[in-house]
């Protein structure tokens, strides 16, 4: 038994043996390609479809990428412009709504001018109380007494330049109605030398130019009494505006005078150059643009007529010019024929 086990061992052997030498003696078969079948029309036009439907999705993909991105920077847009307008905290649209809102407040509040440095709110409250309620009231035009002070800490502490002598003020009603009319304080005096201007403080409100005037060349620290004193010799005055500086609370040097018909406007015209706080007053109708008077009006009429006559010397000189060339070629053919004269002498002396 264990010799036929030896024998079949040794046959498994020489067989695995022959098989290995004939796979390492056999040379590798390549692999042939496949070779590519030939469509048919059939199939060749669907190839064709299904490529176009895939450029289709492709293109539309494309689309819906576009489309979102753009949306995506029209929402950036507009959160940049609520940004901007971050500051008052309101869109495009709020600010519109604002603006009408501001509008219909201002035909309720009343512009109080020329009010003394120590008025109060409640000098304006008893002043007004009698025409309507009265929801607010804010001083405007403070110079404060230190750069580092701002406007409104200086109206609440009434720490003011000394310098500072008028102060404006707006009164805010309830009704537009008894805004109108705390119109008839217009002109009051409410303390010492300071009649008070009152005006809406709408945009709309309209001023007549045809009663009014305006003043040029004004003193800097001018104030309104002093032009109205001025100015009521020619008429009843209703108000006196006279432009300042925001900052420095300084006049501008004009202002306007408004009176109560028109005929004060032409007695009022007839103080130009009239002399006020030491300086000659500009005054003209409101809309006129004021022309420079001409500093030398001889010396620009001696300067046009000096200009005529170097003009006129010089056609005097050119036409002399051409007489003397004429002449020359007048003479010149004279001589000419004086020189066939001495011909008929030679025939004389033969």
């Amino acid at each position: 038994k264990e010799n036929k086990k030896r024998k079949r061992t040794e046959e498994v052997e020489k067989v695995s043996e022959d098989q290995g030498s004939s796979v390492v003696q056999e040379p590798p078969v390549k692999a042939k390609k496949p070779r590519k079948k030939e469509l048919s029309k059939a199939e060749k036009k669907l190839a064709n479809r299904e490529s176009a439907l895939e450029q289709a999705d492709e293109e539309e993909e494309q689309k819906l990428f576009q489309s979102k991105a753009k949306q995506k920077k029209g929402a950036s847009h507009a959160i940049t412009k609520s940004v901007v307008n971050s500051d008052t905290g309101t869109t495009v649209k709020q600010q519109q709504k604002k603006k009408v809102a501001d509008e219909t407040v201002n035909r309720r509040t009343v512009f109080v001018g020329n009010l003394p440095v120590n008025c109060t709110v409640q000098v304006l409250k008893s002043l007004f109380k009698g025409y309507g309620q009265i929801k607010s009231i804010r001083f405007r035009s403070l110079v404060p007494a230190e750069d580092t002070l701002s406007k409104k800490l200086a109206a609440i502490k009434h720490k003011v330049h000394p310098n500072a002598k008028f102060v404006n003020a707006y009164v805010v009603f309830k009704e537009e109605c008894d805004a109108i009319k705390a119109l008839n304080e217009n002109g009051t005096e409410i303390a010492s030398g300071f009649h008070i201007r009152v005006d809406i403080a709408s945009k709309t409100s309209s001023h007549d130019n045809k009663r009014s005037v305006f003043l040029g060349n004004l003193s800097y620290d001018i104030g309104d009494d002093a032009v109205r004193e001025h100015f009521s010799v020619c008429g009843g005055v209703v108000a006196v505006r006279i432009v300042r500086d925001r900052k420095t609370g300084l006049g501008k040097g004009f202002g306007y005078v408004l009176f109560e018909n028109t005929d004060a406007v032409h007695l009022a015209l007839k103080l130009n150059d009239s002399l006020l706080m030491g300086r000659k007053v500009r005054v003209k109708r409101c809309g006129e643009k004021w022309k420079a008077p001409q500093k030398s009006p001889n010396r620009s009429r001696a300067s046009k007529d000096s200009v005529d006559a170097t003009l006129k010397n010089k056609r005097r000189s050119n036409d002399s010019f051409v007489g003397e060339k004429a002449n020359p070629l007048k003479k010149s053919t004279k001589p000419k024929r004086l020189k066939t004269v001495p011909r008929n002498k030679a025939g004389k002396n033969e």
